[in-house]
């Protein structure tokens, strides 16, 4: 089947999920979002409609309106029968996506339909086998935002056909104008097994007393000429998020690095979880 007819659908209309719609849509493609009830797909609305109004003020499409009108977004998994691609961008929560992934299987009528995983962290072949059809169920793995980051990791599980490996890569890179890599399905990937220690190592640092964020930050982006601080990034990432991936990798490797620092944990608890909340190393307005 080809790219180009693609009828595109996103589970999960959050930061990553209506970035994903929105890059799809902006591509010319048709998309159905579904996310869990009204106020949630409200939300996604809102924040997609920000993000093409601010893409359109910059010049970097010519109507908002035009790229609104390719995106349909319900709360109804049924809408998603019809589509010849889906992308799950939900919670990183294993039960969960199995879960879907258990569920998409029943609901998308076309047995080339691919299934897709934009997790960060968990093995594509447990949400694979949770299907009748493993050998189309794939890890493609946006970063964020979405509408601007160039990368897509495309991890095929041991059960993944080729064709659909090839045919996801056509989809991002011919489709979506993106670049996409090849990543073994091991917890992380490639960026993430690579970051997330990085950004552990920076919060130990703080929490050890070492220095504060500001000048970890401003150490990492005056002296190693980053585009911004690990703790700022962590923020953007999301600490909830950055746990459950550091979680998933020492899960899967059992290596100190991999562990989530105290700090963190309670951070996560007490609900400081970075922008999305208003605070985490640094407060947000």
């Amino acid at each position: 089947m080809s790219s180009d007819g693609e009828k595109v659908g996103v589970v999960g209309c959050g930061l990553m999920g209506a970035g994903i719609a929105e890059t799809c849509a902006r591509a010319g493609l048709e998309v159905v979002a579904v996310e869990t009830n009204e106020d949630a797909a409200n939300l996604g609305r809102i924040r997609l409609e920000k993000s093409l109004s601010r893409a359109e003020a910059k010049g970097a499409i010519a109507s908002a309106a035009d790229v609104l009108e390719r995106v349909q977004i319900g709360t109804n998994l049924n809408a998603l029968a019809d589509r010849s691609i889906v992308v799950e961008a939900i919670m990183e929560d294993e039960a969960v996506k199995t879960a879907l992934f258990r569920e998409l299987d029943q609901i998308v009528v076309s047995k080339d339909a691919i299934l897709a995983s934009n997790t960060s962290s968990i093995p594509i072949i447990k949400l694979g086998v949770a299907t009748s059809r493993p050998g189309h169920v794939i890890g493609v793995h946006f970063f964020n935002p979405v509408p601007v980051l160039s990368l897509v990791e495309l991890i095929p599980s041991y059960f993944t056909a080729e064709a659909t490996t090839e045919r996801a890569r056509t989809f991002v890179q011919e489709r979506l104008g993106k670049h996409a890599i090849d990543c073994q399905d091991r917890a992380g990937f490639v960026v993430n097994a690579l970051l997330i220690p990085f950004l552990l190592s920076a919060i130990r640092m703080v929490e050890g007393g070492f220095a504060t964020p500001e000048d970890i930050d401003e150490g990492l982006i005056r002296g190693c000429a980053h585009p911004q601080g690990p703790l700022a990034l962590a923020d953007l990432i999301g600490l909830d998020t950055t746990r459950a991936i550091a979680d998933a990798l020492y899960e899967e490797y059992k290596e100190p690095q991999y562990a989530c620092p105290p700090l963190l944990a309670r951070m996560v608890d007490a609900g400081q979880l970075g922008r999305k909340s208003g605070r985490g190393f640094y407060a947000y307005s």
